[in-house]
């Protein structure tokens, strides 16, 4: 039987649905763009939640990140409404650069991918290896 999710993970999941609706329509200050709450990741006796963010535009991003931060007791107190828990984690806010990061990886290898094929075009001709070639 599969296992189910723990009460940390429910908890968070929650936290994520709701802050995001919170985000989106109780901060009103103009240096947090569109965010995007990626994902909340809650302490195993629910003292904090980390919450990971991505926002638009990005230029700006440590000054929406200290707005955040700086609204999270407004923040943990509305969803203290929503929780059904003894307490209410305390939000802590982060830039999520995972996006960032696979972009630019996959720019490094389809840029890796370009110069071996440059330096070896029969590869691209064969369609392959030549390990494959002799396994065939």
């Amino acid at each position: 039987m599969p296992r189910e999710f723990s009460r940390g993970r429910r908890v968070a999941d929650l936290i994520q649905r709701e802050l995001a609706i919170l985000i989106q329509m109780e901060i009103k200050d103009p240096r947090v763009g569109m965010v995007t709450v990626n994902e909340v990741k809650v302490s195993r006796d629910l003292a904090y939640a980390e919450v990971y963010i991505t926002l638009l535009p990005e230029d700006n991003y440590q000054q929406a990140i200290d707005v955040l931060n700086h609204a999270s007791g407004f923040l943990r107190t509305r969803l203290s409404k929503i929780l059904v828990t003894r307490t209410t984690p305390k939000l802590r806010f982060h830039y999520d650069d995972t996006i960032e990061n696979g972009a630019r990886i996959s720019k490094a290898i389809n840029l890796a991918i370009k110069k071996d094929l440059a330096n070896h075009p029969d590869q691209l001709e064969s369609g392959g290896s030549s390990s494959e070639k002799n396994e065939g």
